[in-house]
């Protein structure tokens, strides 16, 4: 069974927290990100869902959605 991650520097950019991977770097190492109450300094933690992610006052829970079923042949999904 496989689990869906996502790293934390990827999930600063995501969330619009940082605009780029440079600025997700130095907010990690300068110890400004918690994860699940502690201090995360390694921007490539994998995060999985239900983790909580802390920048300053901004709190966020990591969710994974699940891919909706693909449209059968001649379904445009719309």
């Amino acid at each position: 069974m496989s689990e869906e991650t996502i790293r934390l520097g990827q999930f600063l950019k995501l969330t619009g927290l940082v605009a780029t991977g440079g600025e997700a770097k130095r907010l990690v190492q300068d110890g400004q990100v918690l994860v699940n109450g502690e201090v995360e300094t390694r921007r490539k933690r994998q995060l999985h869902a239900g983790d909580e992610v802390a920048v300053g006052d901004q709190v966020y829970v990591v969710v994974v959605e699940e891919e909706d079923d693909p449209p059968a042949d001649g379904e445009t999904g719309a």
